[in-house]
């Protein structure tokens, strides 16, 4: 099987927040070098940046300030965060907001005196957060879409990365092997620079909120030709995704900003029960303790019939509701219920991965050429990740990370790629085809999304963690052996085996990492270490492959700006 061949610049894969930004950066700084992004679904419409909903967290009144937004992000992430980066996360929010209004085209909701209205979102100490309505991702994603057509960026649609290419000493990463999904065509990309932008997603979970195209393409890739990983262990579960049983929007979400106006929770009882677990917050406390509080309640025998919990904003009335909330209102509406007038059953979902790539404040990482930025890197977010965060994370290091490689490309060239290495990543694709019958990726990712559900999820323990290790490392080979015919044309069980072998990747690192880290801080739980242990734990975890298995240390984190 030959490849088609193409030479760039920079190479980004993933087209959210981040790689959009990333892109309009880079073609900013320098419009003559060449700029190629790589979309596995349709530009702009495609991943989880136009999926949100809340909004954008970022200091803009004068009554708040960069420091108090800092500490709610270090507070927030159980001080597991690399300060430098969570710093110029939020120095920077306020100039690229400017940006994408101004700039970009992005319209802002507006306060009476018109100035950007900045909405309550929970775990928060000022309320902060720059939206549109309750669908803020879309006005994003619409508008950075926009702008990407008018520099006539190229952008490959519908193909997706399937293994990164290096240098013969593999220090350096040279360009990417893809695969055009429509056509079944391969295609060899030379570039000087690759950004991973892909969005990672905890999609291998039973219930996930994230986009279906996120299947930890970017990490799992990166794992594979020695990249740095950092606090796998790290995922966050959102505390309110809807509960649909067999329908796609199971665990899609309702977002923070209610929890932010006043929603209370119930239990299947009647009883609101998040006065029992954070007395001083309640509903509008950090991610992690709502969504470990509904577990807790579910688990003990106190949630309604489908096992969920219920959340209630008929309190404030439902012409606030139908006016402030009308995205999660017809979201509630598509399956029956009126957000509006009455509760609806959520339960916690998987939602991001706080784990990813470990950068550096300009999105370097330790292999030269490599860049990440989004949900694919760590360090910003630490143990937890705050509601409204996560989009501005995406924007401020995609510019960032555009900015600081169109700076690195000039003094780079282009490096001929290693035909073994292409025609290995083209054999490990190709063997799915035209194998006789035998098991469906489809199945096997129910087993992993109940493995991962039960034993490395909101609550956890290691001999259970010990048990999710061996089971996926079942799992990765049976996968290896599934069938999914001959055809190459749009064959979606073809791409559920390429997803499956990246999602077990990152599965076997989360379950890893988790057992490896033996205190309960931020998003990780365990039964069996239930206390936050500061004078042992304040140590990131990092995992990076050696041979055929995977090496892991810890750092400590350096609290050079805030202090426990």
């Amino acid at each position: 099987m030959t490849a088609e061949q193409l030479s760039t610049d920079i190479l980004i894969l993933g087209t959210g927040g981040a790689g959009l930004m990333a892109a309009l950066h880079a073609h900013w700084r320098d419009p003559r070098q060449k700029v190629l992004l790589v979309s596995k679904g349709m530009l702009g419409k495609s991943g989880c940046t136009r999926m949100v909903q809340g909004g954008y967290n970022v200091a803009l009144n004068p009554k708040d300030s960069l420091q108090a937004h800092f500490e709610d992000t270090v507070k927030g992430g159980s001080f597991l965060n690399d300060q430098d980066l969570a710093w110029h996360l939020v120095e920077d929010a306020p100039r690229i907001v400017r940006e994408l209004e101004n700039k970009i085209g992005c319209l802002f909701d507006r306060a009476a005196d018109g100035q950007i209205h900045q909405k309550a979102f929970a775990g928060q100490s000022f309320d902060r957060t720059v939206h549109v309505g309750d669908l803020t991702g879309i006005e994003i994603m619409s508008r950075l879409r926009d702008q990407i057509f008018a520099a006539d960026i190229q952008c490959l649609q519908y193909t997706r990365g399937l293994e990164l290419l290096t240098s013969s000493d593999g220090k350096r990463v040279i360009g990417a092997v893809l695969l055009d999904i429509q056509r079944g065509v391969y295609i060899t990309v030379k570039s000087k620079a690759v950004i991973l932008a892909t969005g990672a997603g905890p999609l291998m979970y039973q219930r996930a909120a994230c986009a279906q195209e996120k299947t930890c393409d970017g990490i799992a890739m990166a794992y594979r030709v020695g990249a740095n990983l950092m606090d796998m262990e790290m995922v966050q579960f959102h505390p309110t995704g809807m509960v649909v049983p067999g329908s796609r929007l199971n665990g899609a979400l309702l977002e923070e900003g209610l929890r932010g106006a006043g929603a209370y929770l119930y239990n299947g009882e009647g009883k609101r029960y998040m006065e029992n677990y954070d007395p001083l917050k309640k509903e509008r406390s950090t991610r992690d303790r709502v969504s470990r509080a509904g577990y807790m309640e579910i688990m003990a025998g106190r949630g309604t019939k489908n096992g969920a919990v219920l959340i209630d904003v008929t309190h404030l009335g439902a012409e606030f509701v139908e006016k402030n909330f009308a995205g999660m209102r017809d979201r509630c509406l598509r399956i029956g219920y009126d957000l509006a007038r009455e509760r609806v059953e959520v339960c916690p979902t998987a939602h991001f991965n706080m784990g990813g790539v470990r950068i550096n404040r300009d999105g370097f990482t330790n292999l030269s050429g490599l860049f990440a930025a989004g949900e694919d890197s760590s360090g910003v977010h630490g143990a937890n990740r705050l509601g409204g965060n996560g989009v501005a994370e995406s924007t401020v290091y995609g510019a960032r990370v555009g900015d600081a490689v169109s700076d690195w490309v000039k003094e780079a060239d282009i490096v001929e790629p290693q035909q073994t290495q292409i025609d290995a990543a083209l054999a490990d694709a190709e063997k799915f085809l035209n194998r006789k019958p035998a098991e469906s990726p489809w199945t096997l990712r129910d087993e992993l999304g109940k493995v991962t559900w039960d034993r490395v999820g909101i609550v956890r323990e290691g001999p259970k963690l010990k048990q999710a290790i061996v089971q996926i490392g079942d799992l990765t080979k049976r996968n290896e052996e599934t069938s999914v015919g001959a055809n190459r044309l749009f064959n979606l069980t073809w791409q559920q085996s390429l997803d499956m072998r990246n999602m077990l990747v990152a599965s076997d690192l989360i379950a890893r990492s988790a057992l490896m880290r033996e205190d309960s801080r931020g998003a990780h739980f365990r039964t069996d270490f239930e206390k936050t242990d500061n004078e042992n734990w304040l140590k990131n975890i990092y995992a990076k492959r050696d041979g055929t298995g995977v090496k892991m240390w810890t750092e400590a984190v350096k609290l050079d700006k805030l202090k426990p």
